[in-house]
């Protein structure tokens, strides 16, 4: 065996590792749906910001979107645009609306993001968010099934 394999060996971990501190936690939808009513969000909405999530992030807590035509940068499971409503670390101009920086927003503890973006809705409502006009318009799935107690019966 050659003497390079450890090399290979630590590239491959090393990538692995990468790979996964990028990837982020994938919500799941029930979870996301008590999380956001235990927030405050009202049950009638909560289709409405699941299907929101899902185009814009696919429940991906740390998705980022740096390709806007001015240069902003979207970031989290709500794609918060740093233009308007987040402080980006790297100094560039915002109106910083929600007064948090824009790495909190990419954070597994969505409290943060949550917050924002109820007061985004507030604001703008849910067309704000592209996802929302392209792909939840229509009838949505219910939420239902994430709120029934599940009975477990021991033998």
């Amino acid at each position: 065996m050659p003497k390079t394999w450890p090399v290979y060996l630590l590239l491959s971990l090393l990538i692995a590792l990468g790979a996964r501190t990028i990837k982020g936690r994938q919500v799941k939808k029930c979870s996301l749906a008590r999380q956001l009513y235990r927030n405050g969000v009202p049950y009638n909405e909560l289709a409405d910001w699941l299907c929101l999530v899902e185009g814009e992030s696919s429940f991906n807590t740390k998705a980022i979107n740096p390709s806007n035509v001015d240069n902003s940068v979207d970031w989290g499971l709500f794609q918060i645009n740093d233009r308007y409503w987040c402080k980006p670390s790297d100094g560039r101009p915002s109106t910083d609306l929600c007064r948090l920086p824009c790495r909190l927003l990419l954070s597994d503890d969505i409290r943060y993001s949550i917050a924002c973006a109820k007061y985004i809705k507030q604001q703008q409502g849910f067309s704000a968010w592209v996802a929302w006009n392209n792909r939840c318009q229509g009838p949505k799935p219910s939420v239902k099934r994430c709120f029934k107690r599940r009975h477990r019966y021991r033998g």
